[in-house]
């Protein structure tokens, strides 16, 4: 199996990137900051309407930007152009985060499901995803709530590192996935079938008796999303390094 290279636990990673008040989450300006302050970065990946991977996290552009509409009916050169609430720069490439980074810092990209259910319909943004990541000199990973994705992206990238985002997947946080599924990602039973080498756990249920198992057997454990220094000091009794935002880890 791959293993996570040590440089990704070694310093806090911010979560969607480096953002605060003229930074937007994932905006090439948070992106910059975070390398400044020489953080791992966490960004996250939609797909245009022409496949481009799009620097973005929801699904829908409203939260973001205040305008309507879904992220994936939209062209490259049409995203491009929609102002990030809050900032001056408008949504990113994924290639254009790369060229910012430039291997200074690690990079985890975290590639949202489009399945839907966490399903197997995946590819396109795998596929998408892997072609610009191969041609990056840096140090980089990819993850994913969807053990289809991660697997479908060990196909077209197989030195890449990949790792599952995962979670207590509740009926009350996850409405659109079956129970039987969620059950099944719990227990986390695709996490060796995905290829993956870590896993990103949602830091309220860092006690479970998966993630547990994991952290006695040495499995790299990042954990989501810490908010304070005190979340922090708690979270790394059981996870290796945190993903942050809000505040700055000392």
């Amino acid at each position: 199996m791959m293993k996570l290279p040590s440089e990704f636990l070694a310093r806090p990673v911010a979560h969607r990137a480096l953002h605060g008040p003229g930074c937007p989450e994932n905006s090439l300006a948070a992106i910059r900051a975070a390398v400044a302050g020489g953080w791992g970065i966490e960004v996250d990946v939609q797909p245009s309407s022409d496949g481009t991977p799009m620097v973005f996290h929801d699904y829908a552009l409203d939260r973001l930007t205040g305008r309507e509409g879904w992220i994936r009916l939209h062209s490259t050169e049409q995203l491009q152009a929609i102002l990030l609430l809050g900032g001056d720069e408008c949504i990113p490439t994924l290639q254009q985060v790369l060229d910012v980074v430039a291997g200074q810092v690690p990079l985890v990209v975290e590639i949202k499901d489009q399945d839907g259910s966490l399903g197997p319909s995946v590819g396109a943004l795998e596929r998408a995803v892997a072609d610009v990541l191969l041609g990056y000199d840096g140090p980089v990973a990819v993850m994913g709530f969807n053990p289809n994705s991660i697997r479908v992206f060990g196909g077209f990238a197989p030195d890449i590192p990949r790792g599952l985002v995962t979670d207590a997947f509740s009926a009350e946080h996850w409405p659109m996935v079956p129970a039987a599924r969620r059950e099944k990602l719990a227990e986390m039973r695709d996490l060796i079938p995905s290829g993956a080498c870590f896993i990103s756990h949602n830091r309220a249920s860092l006690d479970t008796r998966q993630v547990l198992t994991l952290r006695d057997r040495g499995f790299p454990i990042l954990t989501w999303t810490i908010r304070s220094a005190e979340q922090a000091e708690t979270a790394l009794h059981v996870a290796d390094q945190i993903t942050f935002e809000g505040y700055t880890p000392e």
